[in-house]
């Protein structure tokens, strides 16, 4: 059996995957360690995994975090967590801070990024179970979040040893039940109350995986479409009708959302909305936040 820790009470949000959005406060900074970042249009410096970044305050907080991105640092406004931060830091290694503690910190970074992969299939099956479709395998699903919790309550020792390609591999299979259920309400010409594609420019329903750099899709009715793995940098979609669309792993980098309707669209995180650009019509669902960055209708 897996050696569990009794969490720490972190502060709560608004619903229930409250304890999988990212709580800086609580964190040590993890992600501005842990991680290897290269020099690119993302980031403005090569970072090797488990120097801090030069931009880490003493208390753990970012130095520039609102200039980001007007300071190259456009990578780390669209990282999320999924809460994995704080509960590395609060909860795993039970408050102790790597300046405070070095003997901790390089088996603290080997855990973080563990522990980033199983807090978002927690966020994907939390969904799943959310959406009334799923109630047929409701019981697999909780099956599912009560086996990845466990995992994320093992020692240190036991999260860094996770098979976390294992785990993912046997969530998916749930995840796109999932999907199924929910997209085959869309089913049928135009989808469920789908407003069409303008000028014939629809795409098909299935585009798994799909390259569509720099598509042209605006107005396209990809309601209920399975764009799980899509390529979608810089594509143009807006006034795009993506209701119900399952967009897990979905790569929204500088894609235009204008406009795009994305209301009950599956799998979707904070991470590829950050990605992309959108404006004040662009319709989210309440689980995520509307990004700064987003320029007015």
């Amino acid at each position: 059996m897996t050696p569990e820790r009794e969490p720490v009470a972190l502060p709560l949000l608004d619903d229930d995957r409250a304890a999988l959005r990212a709580d800086c406060g609580s964190c040590f900074g993890l992600c501005c360690v842990a991680l290897t970042f290269a020099k690119s249009s993302d980031f403005a410096v090569n970072k090797a995994a488990g120097t801090p970044c030069t931009n880490l305050r003493a208390d753990s907080r970012c130095g520039i975090h609102r200039d980001l991105r007007d300071k190259g640092y456009r990578g780390c406004t669209v990282y999320d967590c999924f809460g994995a931060g704080q509960h590395v830091s609060q909860n795993t290694f039970e408050g102790r801070d790597w300046r405070q503690d070095p003997a901790t910190a390089r088996q603290m970074f080997e855990a973080f990024p563990v522990m980033r992969q199983l807090h978002e299939l927690l966020w994907y099956v939390t969904e799943a179970l959310a959406v009334p479709q799923t109630r047929p395998i409701h019981a697999d699903l909780k099956r599912a979040l009560a086996a990845t919790e466990r995992l994320t309550r093992g020692t240190p020792e036991a999260v860094v040893e996770t098979d976390v390609a294992a785990h993912r591999q046997d969530v998916n299979q749930l995840l796109l039940r999932a999907s199924e259920l929910v997209r085959a309400e869309y089913r049928g010409a135009g989808g469920k109350g789908g407003k069409g594609a303008k000028n014939g420019k629809g795409a098909k329903k299935n585009r798994r995986g799909a390259d569509l750099i720099g598509a042209r899709l605006r107005g396209a009715d990809l309601s209920g479409a399975d764009l799980r793995g899509a390529y979608l940098i810089g594509a143009d979609l807006r006034d795009a009708d993506l209701r119900g669309a399952d967009l897990i792993g979905v790569d929204f980098r500088d894609a235009d959302l204008r406009g795009a309707d994305l209301t009950g669209a599956l799998f979707l995180t904070q991470s590829q909305v950050n990605a992309a650009r959108g404006d004040d019509l662009t319709k989210l669902s309440d689980a995520l936040d509307r990004p700064g960055h987003w320029s007015a209708a």
